[in-house]
């Protein structure tokens, strides 16, 4: 009625009205979130002044692929704590880093989290609250233990690892071998077995299966979705390929995960990691057939990517440096022809360079946000209300001169014990900030299965590969670092001369 005696004004069209009220509700409310932000208690946290109002400049680096760079820049001109975002604050300092990531400290993960889930189920990664992420990692982390993994799946991994480093000997035959593909089929056949029960075999084709494929443009979609809602919304209603790929893709993916429920249920033959977990899970958390989907798409996330990104900063790492190559091809020479696991962890210098490409190149150095509890903390001198999300990233941690001198120079001597210069030796206080795998009780549930494809590839390459040599082709600009929640080289590509 309002409208419509209004639209009786002379000289005056309602569609006009209309405009004109839109606009002064747009300037309202644009002026209660400037009041807000003037009055915010994170206004006394040192940082840009457009942060105070806007995540624009954020996410923009997000989009860019560098937001491990930007937040990293930030820290080095404001300090350890610095504000990022209106509700915000990206966290560098040892001391909050504990605070934050302490067992049973109340901070739990944010929503953001879940908008990277291409699926609706929460699972061991996406779960926000603790309590419930506890029950179902018990559940979980008995398959994942090292002696587990040793006794059940060793040989799996083995047999992947040597099929993938035949074959890179076989392509090199005819020029230079892009190692990060093979290590990228590698992880992903090793993931897809333990998950699934059966191999997607990308080794033997050699091309990335239909459901990684699907999978990885899912996360991307997942990713969008996560910094722009706006665009998934739209994006999901649009009748255009890329736009169902990236944002209708789930029935595909949980199909498909039929096999992981099938692998639990086996008694043998494709029997996967979930096997032996139903009748356990029947005494604590149940786990439904939903739940086995999502924890083996999860954990297939986790463990593909992952892995062949950091194998290929390794092999770079250590071939960039020709005394530092030939050391390790001497120590890899010693192991017995039918090495284990076992006796490749103690070859103390291969873990090192393991550990120091992890410190720097480690898959997933970006943001660990987490939510400040109901009443706020203090940390640093600052206070941050409850509700305020506080992150931090393993990439400027494990930039910190006070704990680890020449923090951007690979040093693999650093966590050797035998090494005599007690300048780079790795402190308690550095030990406790290093997260490549994440922190406290969300550290990563598949580490053992990590650090053993790690172990048992990285031996493998530098014993059937000595003498490798980069393609001049490499320069030290395609492998800077891209950062999309994980990072991967510019070039997408590791070129090696066998």
């Amino acid at each position: 009625m309002f409208l419509l005696s209004l639209s009786y004004l002379p000289f005056v069209s309602p569609t006009l009205l209309v405009v004109g009220l839109i606009c002064v509700c747009l300037v309202f409310l644009l002026l209660v979130h400037i009041v807000h932000s003037l009055r915010s208690p994170l206004n006394d946290i040192p940082g840009p002044l457009y942060a105070r109002f806007t995540n624009l400049p954020l996410k923009a680096a997000v989009v860019a692929g560098k937001r491990i760079h930007f937040v990293h820049a930030l820290h080095q001109r404001y300090g350890k704590i610095v504000r990022i975002a209106p509700d915000e604050v990206a966290v560098a300092s040892p001391q909050a880093f504990k605070i934050i990531h302490a067992v049973g400290g109340g901070f739990e993960k944010t929503e953001w989290y879940r908008s990277l889930n291409p699926v609706p189920r929460d699972g061991v990664f996406t779960m926000t609250d603790n309590k419930a992420h506890a029950g179902r990692r018990r559940l979980l982390s008995r398959p994942f233990s090292k002696s587990h993994l040793r006794q059940h799946w060793e040989p799996v991994v083995r047999e992947r690892v040597e099929l993938a480093v035949a074959r890179m000997c076989a392509e090199a035959a005819k020029g230079p071998v892009d190692v990060m593909k093979w290590w990228m089929f590698m992880a992903s056949d090793v993931s897809a077995h333990l998950m699934f029960g059966e191999s997607f075999q990308t080794l033997e084709h050699g091309v990335v299966s239909e459901y990684m494929r699907k999978l990885q443009v899912a996360l991307m979609g997942g990713g969008i979705g996560a910094e722009m809602p706006f665009v998934r919304y739209l994006g999901k209603r649009l009748p255009i390929q890329i736009c169902q790929d990236l944002w209708n893709n789930n029935s595909y993916l949980m199909n498909y995960a039929e096999a992981a429920v099938k692998g639990m249920r086996a008694n043998q033959g494709h029997a996967n990691v979930f096997a032996g977990m139903v009748a356990e899970a029947e005494k604590a958390e149940r786990l439904d057939d939903l739940d086995v989907k999502q924890e083996a798409l999860n954990l297939i996330v986790a463990g593909t990517d992952t892995t062949s990104i950091t194998l290929t900063y390794l092999v770079w790492a250590v071939l960039s440096r020709p005394e530092l190559q030939r050391a390790v091809e001497e120590e890899v020479r010693g192991l017995p022809e039918a090495y284990q696991d076992a006796e490749v962890e103690k070859l103390e210098l291969l873990n090192a360079v393991i550990e120091e490409t992890l410190r720097l190149y480690g898959a997933a150095p970006g943001g660990l946000p987490r939510r400040v509890p109901s009443g706020g903390i203090s940390m640093g001198g600052y206070f941050l209300p409850g509700g305020t999300t506080a992150t931090t990233q393993a990439f400027s941690l494990h930039r910190d001169a006070s704990l680890f001198p020449d923090p951007e120079e690979f040093i693999p001597a650093r966590w050797m014990s035998s090494h005599g210069d007690g300048r780079y030796a790795v402190s308690d206080a550095a030990r406790a900030v290093y997260s490549p795998f994440g922190a406290g009780a969300r550290t990563c549930l598949g580490v053992h299965l990590a650090t053993m494809e790690l172990r048992l590839a990285a031996a493998e390459f530098f014993r059937r590969c000595a003498g490798a040599k980069l393609a001049p082709s490499m320069t030290d600009e395609l492998m800077h670092m891209e950062n999309y929640f994980l990072i991967a080289p510019a070039g997408h590509h590791l070129s090696v001369e066998l």
